[in-house]
């Protein structure tokens, strides 16, 4: 069944009324890609009455009122993304179409639109339950932030939204432990997790540098991320505090990761994969094509790119689902009565890195000193595809499923690191698994750029490329590799642009598809140099393309619009 949307529903269900309403940016797609679905899945299972308002009308009371008052909470939400990055391109302009709204058009998600959403709750309900922020949005900015899109450093989410919590990371553990709080009336402040306001520092977290200090110093600022980013990872982190007005944000430790099987659990539930038929009248939903049938096999990545988001948000530590737990998975989507035998990707943020973790990670936390896979790859992980193989193989044997895609990207690292099974992991994926383009994230050729992203080395695509041309020679595929660059990233140059052409011309040996110019989005490492055009690693000053003529100059040389292809080009880019 779906989440209940309507007064309807919620009387067709029994229920006189909701313990939790879940307000959302997104359309209402019941699917374990949907992070409000599976929230409100999980609060669902533990016994609580959930419902969901998705993308309410802002002007006026109909949709946020349409189901009342919760019993407990309000649990507000952007949406998958970050409103700003749902809404803008990196050069600041508006973008016309929304994959997750009905009918496509970009007209039904706010801009900071947690913000607007807890502003419309309050507004309308004067007298209401506490109001929890959670999601990408909310996790990105909980504490003081630069800002993009006004050039400028903001404050926590939570203060400028006037929530009673912010819920940081994957919910699941935290929403459940405030749930049972605040229905049982008590206290909230030791729960992991979260973020609330206090009129005092909590005694042994660290204080971090101020909002103001941090918004006008921006050597202060830089101080303030290392200090958030080294207490990150739930087994080494300690509680952190920032004075924001004149109160502070009070951020509690991370929660630890799910077991294996509590992620099982969750991505068994019974998600209809579709929309909800209240918001499917509305028009087609362009990001359903590509989740419905599609399988998570862990959570985490521990690539730590500097651009990227998800080591903050997702976590570092990769969590993976049972092979069982998988297979089963598989055969409900072949059961569906819509399904034509393709399952479109298996995998999570980076394919590959499904079975294999470091156990001293597991133990100690993540290093703070060095990166998993930057410069070289730790001898510590122990670096093996065994497992994936023999989860493609068993997934290749699920009655009615007649092929089994990967489109999340892979580590071409990875891949030469392990000299067991990684041409055969290789060859396994090129044989069977890729539908026509195989990708990849080098995201630049020249080192120090590359090194400031957190990327490996150019001499590992090449001899990665030199094993994918052998074997779709060999087995006679016509595949081709699909490269992800970025472009004006922090510390690129115009020339440096050049070099990745010549680069990309004698290497590659073809035309660059997949090129975007750099977003600087709320809490990554990218967006601490971009903003303070310092090198975190040397304390340096380095180059920062901030004219959006010259970026797009930048990205042209690799990008011209006179050589773009006519058919429609993958729409999930990699993490990797």
């Amino acid at each position: 069944m779906f989440l209940p949307t309507t007064p309807e529903e919620i009387s067709s269900l029994g229920w006189d009324g909701l313990d939790v309403i879940l307000v959302t940016g997104d359309t209402y797609i019941d699917s374990s890609y949907i992070g409000v679905a599976v929230i409100g899945r999980v609060l669902l299972d533990a016994g609580y009455r959930v419902g969901i308002i998705a993308q309410p009308d802002t002007s006026s009371d109909k949709d946020i009122s349409r189901l009342g008052l919760p019993g407990l909470f309000w649990g507000v939400t952007a949406g998958c993304m970050d409103s700003m990055v749902s809404n803008y391109t990196a050069s600041r302009k508006r973008r016309n179409r929304d994959d997750l709204t009905p009918g496509g058009k970009n007209t039904k998600r706010p801009d900071l639109a947690v913000i607007v959403y807890a502003n419309l709750i309050r507004r309308y309900f004067k007298d209401t339950p506490p109001i929890i922020i959670g999601g990408m949005e909310a996790s990105l900015r909980r504490i003081s932030h630069y800002h993009f899109w006004s050039d400028s450093v903001r404050r926590s989410i939570l203060f400028d939204s006037k929530a009673d919590v912010l819920v940081y990371g994957m919910g699941e553990k935290a929403i459940l432990e405030l749930a049972e709080s605040i229905s049982h009336k008590k206290e909230i402040t030791h729960i992991r997790g979260i973020c609330y306001a206090g009129k005092d520092p909590v005694e042994g977290y660290i204080q971090l540098p101020s909002h103001r200090e941090a918004a006008t110093d921006k050597a202060r600022y830089l101080e303030m991320f290392r200090l958030f980013y080294q207490n990150a990872d739930p087994v080494n982190a300690r509680g952190l505090c920032q004075k924001q007005d004149t109160r502070y944000l009070i951020h509690n430790p991370p929660q630890f990761p799910l077991t294996g099987s509590e992620l099982d659990k969750i991505y068994e539930f019974d998600y209809e994969r579709d929309v909800h038929p209240f918001y499917k009248k509305y028009g087609h939903v362009r990001a359903l094509e590509t989740i419905r049938y599609s399988i998570t096999t862990h959570r985490g990545c521990y690539g730590e790119c500097s651009f990227c988001a998800i080591s903050i948000h997702q976590g570092r530590t990769v969590v993976d689902r049972s092979e069982s737990s998988i297979i089963r998975e598989a055969e409900v989507i072949a059961g569906h009565s819509d399904f034509k035998g393709i399952i479109n990707d298996v995998g999570g943020a980076t394919a590959n890195m499904y079975g294999m973790e470091c156990p001293l990670k597991m133990k100690r936390g993540a290093c703070r000193d060095r990166h998993c896979l930057t410069p070289e790859i730790c001898s510590k992980l122990p670096v093996s595809h065994k497992r994936q193989i023999n989860l493609l193989r068993r997934l290749r044997k699920v009655e009615k499923v007649k092929k089994v895609f990967i489109s999340s990207g892979i580590r071409h690292d990875l891949v030469l690191k392990d000299k067991s099974f990684g041409i055969k992991y290789l060859e396994e994926i090129v044989r069977y698994h890729i539908s026509g383009q195989l990708k990849t994230a080098p995201e630049h050729s020249e080192e120090h750029v590359l090194r400031l992203m957190a990327k490996p080395y150019s001499n590992a695509l090449e001899e990665f490329k030199m094993h994918f041309d052998r074997l779709t020679s060999v087995l006679k595929k016509k595949l081709y590799l699909t490269c992800y660059f970025i472009a004006a990233h922090p510390g690129c140059t115009l020339s440096d642009m050049h070099s990745l052409r010549k680069f990309i011309n004698k290497v590659l040996k073809f035309n660059p598809e997949q090129v975007q110019i750099f977003t600087p989005s709320p809490l990554t490492w990218s967006t601490s140099m971009y903003y303070t055009e310092t090198d975190p690693e040397t304390g340096g000053p380095i180059f920062v393309e901030k004219d959006n003529r010259r970026k797009e100059k930048q990205k042209n040389i690799l990008f011209r619009p006179e050589n773009r292809e006519s058919k429609k080009l993958p729409r999930k880019r990699p993490s990797a």
